[in-house]
């Protein structure tokens, strides 16, 4: 369950939503990205620029306003044919307090975008058929969401799925004569759509909206289950009634570890392999998901993994249908776990594990064509770095090798004859672009990324950005820690300025090179602080020990680390020490909590979503295991590290004035912790003030919303921190 993560921020911001993009967008040239020095020292260093935007008569920074003028890319995907990719735009609008998103198409060796598709409802997901003719997407354009399918070439589109439950995550066969997609529905009930359908119609008859659970896990992230649960489903692509493939008191597929689809084909087209959550009785404390494979015209399922305990998900065939890759965990209840590469040969289930000499994450993975090398992605020290493996069989390891790093890419895919990459890249400074890059160029060493798309180009002809640095300072138990800096507009290097430090959720996550359209600290930067965004431990990418570091020592090295890049940024002159506030989400949020009871450094504070009790925060989450793992057990028989750690219980320390900010619907860190840190804070007479949203969970995604949580956050730093002009930093 990590508490928050940044970088699905990004994605769940540009899918909220709804109103029209633009009839067209600007082509421009393919520009190539730099690729920065090797390793930082201990001064700063510049941060790779995306390629320069055109001169602007008058450039100026850039405001709030402007995240919402930002059309966002998501979703990309090359044909495979290889001639044309696929990616999604989605375009904000605070005056409809929704957004709308629809799918573009652009030549792949760069040229004109064009719009295919243009519904007013809009559409996302766009997955190419195996001809390259079709593509498939979901929306909502007949009622409830649906799988259609519409001609490249264009025409009208056609809908596929016809579900009362509707549908999901859906997935080509590479006959194209099917489509597999997901549904949320009663597992209890048989006899098809039309028993499904059914009981909705008598619930909604009823008036009664009164539930009844018997196990856990019956809320997830911001919304009621109802006792349903997912299933994989087949449907012709012509239509027809659709075949659940995945029956049974189980999600098939759940939501742990899926970083890619969740299930795969075989090339003939005749198996479905599939990641198949625990039973729903232990699904609450357990990440023990499976690989599944099951015939596509319905069966008795295999269990492909029963042997790890872990998490095991995300199956993709290799082209030749001999093996599945996955990626896996070895420990059960682990969500932050080494994510590794293994790969099972089908004929036999036999598995090996492979690239377990790279200290990363595996994320996203692809097989090269001819089936010789799995390609992957994982964090890199803040960014990302490409590895490749080769595949010799089950019975030898080969070695990964970096093939590009120092850039922040994702969604990658490729074409049949493997020339080339596609992918999504972005910074701190520049949003989503779609690229290129060329494998002869990875192979020999030399990577070019070359942009494709240039949706934003004419912003940022206006735009005067920020410079964004990588600075590293030592922090606790002798580690090096990475953050990056971001300087006001106009920073003179005699001057100390407000401060603010931004501490990142998870606690098993981090600060990426990338573009937030909420913790942007671009348009704080704007405003005249000086932004601070640390890495410490417990943050990924830099190794799974300094990952591990942080569980069961949640206040710890983490609050040292903390403090030190605060110190630094003191030390160097960059910070007004009178003026410094701290402020952060979820986890980020309990450790401004933790902050407030163990330290008088700062001027003002805000938490966001962030827990308070940490006792009371294990019986109202949904995803036990994250606390269970973390505090060593359940508190009634573990309790010294739930009071240890708990920041409610240093509440007779608190003086800082403090913003808190929750959601009525989240309920991975439930508004009652916020409640309670603003009782103490109100009882204790702090001057302090509480944002709540009685209709957003544990982001604020509205736009409207987005704004009213950038304006309030802003003005509350504005009071405690600019009431002083800035003073000249110390010599």
């Amino acid at each position: 369950m990590k508490l928050f993560c940044p970088l699905g921020l990004v994605v769940l911001l540009a899918r909220s939503a709804t109103c029209s993009g633009p009839e067209s967008l600007k082509p421009g040239e393919k520009t190539p990205l730099r690729t920065p020095a090797a390793e930082p020292g201990s001064h700063p260093e510049t941060a790779p620029a995306l390629p320069a935007r055109p001169e602007a008569a008058s450039p100026r920074p850039m405001a709030l306003d402007d995240l919402f003028a930002i059309q966002r890319i998501s979703e990309t995907r090359v044909s495979p044919h290889g001639n044309v990719v696929a990616y999604t735009v989605h375009t904000p609008s605070l005056e409809k307090n929704q957004s709308t998103s629809h799918i573009w198409l652009v030549p792949a060796t760069g040229g004109p975008p064009r719009r295919l598709t243009n519904h007013e409802k809009g559409e996302t997901r766009p997955r190419w058929s195996a001809d390259s003719q079709w593509i498939a997407f979901l929306s909502t354009r007949s009622g409830s969401q649906q799988v259609w399918k519409i001609a490249v070439d264009g025409g009208e589109a056609m809908q596929v799925t016809n579900v009362s439950t509707g549908a999901n995550s859906h997935v080509w066969s590479p006959t194209g004569r099917e489509i597999g997609f997901t549904s949320e529905v009663w597992p209890d009930l048989p006899g098809g759509d039309a028993t499904q359908k059914k009981r909705q119609e008598e619930l909604d008859q009823s008036g009664v909206k009164a539930l009844v659970f018997d196990t856990l896990l019956y809320r997830h992230w911001n919304s009621w289950r109802g006792g349903k649960q997912s299933h994989v489903f087949v449907v012709a692509v012509e239509g027809g009634e659709a075949r659940d493939l995945t029956p049974g008191p189980f999600d098939a597929p759940p939501f742990l570890l899926e970083s890619g689809d969740s299930f795969a084909f075989s090339p003939n087209g005749k198996e479905l392999a599939y990641t198949r959550g625990p039973e729903q009785s232990i699904a609450a404390w357990s990440t023990n998901s499976d690989i599944f494979i099951v015939p596509v015209v319905g069966g008795t399922p295999i269990n492909a993994t029963p042997e790890n305990p872990g998490a095991d998900a995300t199956p993709l065939w290799s082209p030749d249908g001999q093996y599945i890759a996955y990626r896996s965990q070895a420990r059960d209840g682990y969500e932050a776990d080494k994510v590794r590469l293994a790969i099972i040969e089908r004929s036999t289930l036999k598995k090996i594990h492979v690239a377990g000499e790279v200290d990363r994450s595996v994320e996203e993975f692809l097989w090269r064509p001819d089936g010789k090398e799995l390609l992957f992605l994982a964090q890199e020290e803040g960014r990302t770095a490409i590895f490749g493996v080769p595949v010799n069989g089950i019975l030898e390891k080969g070695i990964a090798r970096k093939l590009i790093f120092d850039v922040t890419m994702g969604s990658i895919s490729m074409p049949r004859d493997a020339s080339f990459i596609v992918c999504e890249t972005q910074s701190m400074t520049r949003a989503v672009e779609v690229a290129r890059l060329e494998m002869a160029d990875l192979t020999v060493g030399k990577p070019k990324v070359n942009l494709l798309t240039h949706v934003n180009d004419s912003l940022w002809a206006g735009f005067r950005m920020p410079t964004v640095e990588s600075v590293r300072h030592t922090g606790a138990l002798g580690a090096r820690i990475q953050a990056w800096l971001v300087k006001p507009d106009g920073w003179q290097p005699d001057v100390r300025y407000p401060f603010v430090l931004f501490i990142h959720g998870g606690p098993q996550g981090a600060w990426q090179d990338v573009f937030h359209y909420r913790w942007n600290p671009a348009i704080y930067a704007a405003r005249g602080y000086v932004v601070m965004l640390p890495n410490p431990h417990g943050s990924t990418g830099f190794g799974q020990a300094f990952t591990e570091q942080i569980s069961g020592d949640w206040g710890g090295a983490c609050y040292e680390d903390v403090m030190r890049s605060v110190e630094w940024a003191v030390a160097e002159g960059l910070a007004d020490p009178n003026r410094l506030a701290a402020m952060g989400g979820s986890f980020g949020g309990y450790m401004v909590n933790w902050l407030l009871g163990h330290t008088d450094r700062f001027k003002a504070f805000v938490s966001h979503a962030g827990v308070y009790n940490l006792e009371s925060m294990y019986g109202h989450t949904e995803e036990l295991w994250f606390a269970e793992w973390e505090f060593r057990g359940v508190p009634w028989e573990k309790r010294a590290l739930f009071e240890r750690f708990s920041p409610h219980r240093f509440a007779a320390n608190f003086k800082t004035p403090t913003l808190v900010i929750h959601g009525e619907l989240d309920f991975r860190v439930p508004v009652s912790e916020g409640i309670q840190l603003f009782t103490a804070l109100k009882r204790r007479g702090i001057p302090s003030q509480f944002l709540y949203f009685p209709d957003e969970g544990h982001w604020i995604l509205k736009p409207r919303n987005s704004k009213l949580w950038n304006e309030t956050v802003m003005g509350w730093l504005d009071k405690h921190l600019k009431p002083a002009v800035n003073t000249p930093a110390a010599r």
